[in-house]
């Protein structure tokens, strides 16, 4: 039997491969994480198969755990971010942990690690110091601002970062800027190592070496800063902040009827604004008005544009601006609340939900975006702080806590 965490010497494919088994089948990943960037590049591992090992402090765990209460007793952000993982408590200042590590990275395929800066060489635990041990280990480090610069050391925050990447600038109201709703400095990271750590799987396949990744979230979010970077060096200044408006396009945004139903639509061409001008506002004329004539001439003007169309759709109630909507095959959606969400129809009708086990009982999430033909993901339990301890020590041969001096503090 295939013992989960041997590494598979590579072999030809079996003449009818099992389709339904999942893709990272037979990967064993472990992993020092901690917050979100790393264990969101994790989880989606462990989603498609992979055996995710989480290294947590001995009793306090991810600190991630204790950021709320929300999920009956449990964090919502690790409720999220950790299911089908096994916990692991080792203390990874402590010399007696060492033995339990090396035997993990020996029979490790991929080893990830978002620890504070210089705390990885620190423990020995560096991608150079790895894999001059192992060249068939891939190691993933996810920084705040990667392992060179003046912000090299520095601490590094979801908030912290999309401020310095700009995206604090440009979000927000023309009065007052506001950060994302979500960590999206760390969700950015930590997909950009899912990928990566998925390309150094595929190149090892193919060169039998594995490869050092390394990802920062500054890194990750000016990436994803494209567009209003280039704006701002060619345009000679910033995208402006227009709440849920585009700064490059109009008319976009929230719009409400005059039953206070929030729509909101984007016109993104001239063939759209004239169908938008002749069937949801009723009026072909404004199409040639010279304020609107151009998408440039809209922005400019956006001012008395969305004053123009405010005052037409109060006539309507929300069904009967949807209908001109569809009809004139405008992109629109509603803005809704996050209980609303919780009840959309897309999803129910999808079957997009879940329910995974967790130390309080069965939570429901919803499924992994990306959808493969013929597999279900893994939707794995939620494991408490050290929950396998006990489990992964007996499988590399190491005793009960105490019963060796090799062993770890639990």
């Amino acid at each position: 039997m295939h013992d989960p965490l041997t590494r598979r010497t590579p072999r030809a494919p079996d003449p009818i491969p099992d389709v339904t088994a999942l893709p990272l089948t037979g990967i064993t990943v472990v992993s020092c994480e901690q917050a979100v960037a790393a264990p969101f590049a994790t989880r989606q591992l462990a989603d498609l198969g992979a055996r995710v090992i989480k290294i947590e402090r001995p009793g306090q765990g991810d600190f991630a755990r204790d950021y709320d209460t929300t999920v009956r007793g449990m964090s919502s952000h690790f409720v999220w971010l950790n299911r089908s993982k096994e916990s692991i408590a080792l203390d990874l200042k402590d010399p007696a942990s060492r033995p339990v590590m090396d035997a993990l990275l020996a029979r490790a395929d991929v080893f990830v690690q978002n620890l504070a800066p210089g705390a990885a060489e620190r423990l020995n635990l560096g991608a150079s110091e790895l894999r001059r041990r192992d060249s068939h280990l891939i190691t993933c480090a996810i920084s705040g601002y990667g392992s060179s610069g003046p912000l090299r050391d520095a601490k590094a925050y979801d908030l912290l970062i999309q401020s310095e990447a700009g995206l604090v600038a440009i979000t927000g109201t023309e009065d007052e800027p506001a950060k994302a709703g979500i960590p999206a400095a760390d969700i950015s990271a930590g997909m950009y190592a899912f990928s990566g750590i998925l390309t150094a799987l595929y190149d090892r396949e193919r060169t039998g070496r594995g490869r050092a990744v390394e990802v920062s979230l500054f890194d990750s979010l000016v990436e994803w800063m494209g567009y209003p970077l280039l704006y701002a060096e060619h345009g000679g200044a910033a995208p402006r902040r227009t709440g849920t408006s585009h700064a490059a396009i109009a008319p976009y945004g929230t719009y409400r009827a005059g039953d206070s139903t929030a729509v909101v639509l984007a016109v993104q061409n001239e063939r759209e604004w004239d169908r938008f001008c002749a069937i949801v506002l009723d009026d072909s004329s404004l199409a040639h008005d010279p304020r609107f004539r151009t998408g440039s001439l809209r922005v400019e003007n956006r001012g008395s544009l969305d004053e123009l169309i405010g005052n037409r759709l109060a006539l309507l109630t929300g069904e009967q601006l949807q209908e001109r909507l569809v009809r004139a095959e405008i992109a629109h959606g509603r803005q809704r609340e996050l209980h609303d969400v919780l009840v959309h129809p897309q999803l129910a009708s999808r079957e997009r939900w879940r329910f995974v086990d967790s130390p309080v009982g069965p939570v429901r999430t919803t499924l992994p975006p990306t959808i493969l033909s013929g597999i279900e993901p893994r939707m794995g339990a939620i494991p408490g702080v050290g929950d396998h301890t006990s489990a992964i020590l007996a499988e590399l041969g190491l005793g009960e806590v105490g019963d060796d001096d090799r062993c770890p503090r639990a």
